[in-house]
C-alpha cells in the first residue's frame, strides 16, 4: 500500500496541475475590402442644373471706357472674330500706382481654343488670355510687369466685357 500511495500521490498532483495553454495561431490578415466611393453632391449644388461652358470660337467687339469706385480707369479697343484677334489695345490707369498698356503689335497669337492666348513677342513671358464665361468675356494678364509703370501690375485686375453690348466693367 505504501508503494501504491507513492505512485498515486504524484498522479493525483499531476491530474490537478494546469497545463500550459496551447499557443494561439497567428491571425491571418484579411484582404483589404474594396471600398467604393460615391460622389455626393454639394448641398449648394443640389437641384441646380449646371452644364459646362460650350467650347466655341470667341466672338466679341468692344470699344469702351470704364472707371470703377476706386478710380481705376480702363480703355479697351477689342475685336475678336472666330477666335482670331483682329484688334487689341488696352490701357489701365491705376491711381497712385501707374498705368499698364497692351497693344496687339507687341503680341503674337498662339492659341484659339478653348481660350484665346496672346504671348509677348519680346520673350518676356507676358501673356494675355481671353475666354467666355456665360454672357461675359474675361481678358486676363499674366506675368506682364514690363508693360506697366511702377508697381501698377501688382494692382491690375482682369477686364470684363459684356459680350453682346461690348460694355466693359
Amino acid at each position: 500500500m505504501k508503494r501504491l500511495a507513492v505512485w498515486l500521490l504524484p498522479l493525483l498532483f499531476a491530474a490537478c496541475a494546469q497545463q500550459p495553454p496551447a499557443p494561439e495561431p497567428e491571425p491571418q490578415p484579411e484582404p483589404p475590402a474594396e471600398r467604393k466611393f460615391e460622389s455626393q453632391p454639394l448641398k449648394y449644388l443640389k437641384g441646380r442644373t449646371l452644364a459646362p461652358q460650350p467650347t466655341r470660337p470667341l466672338d466679341v467687339r468692344s470699344r469702351c471706357t470704364h472707371r470703377d469706385a476706386v478710380g481705376t480707369r480702363t480703355r479697351l479697343d477689342l475685336l475678336v472674330k472666330q477666335a482670331e484677334v483682329k484688334r487689341f489695345e488696352a490701357q489701365v490707369d491705376i491711381p497712385k500706382r501707374g498705368a499698364c498698356r497692351f497693344s496687339l503689335k507687341d503680341f503674337k497669337q498662339v492659341a484659339t481654343l478653348p481660350n484665346v492666348l496672346l504671348e509677348a513677342k519680346n520673350g518676356s513671358n507676358c501673356s494675355v488670355r481671353m475666354w467666355e464665361e456665360g454672357p461675359r468675356v474675361t481678358i486676363a494678364f499674366n506675368n506682364c510687369p514690363a508693360a506697366c509703370e511702377g508697381q501698377a501690375f501688382d494692382y491690375l485686375w482682369p477686364i470684363m466685357v459684356e459680350a453682346k453690348s461690348g460694355r466693359c466693367f
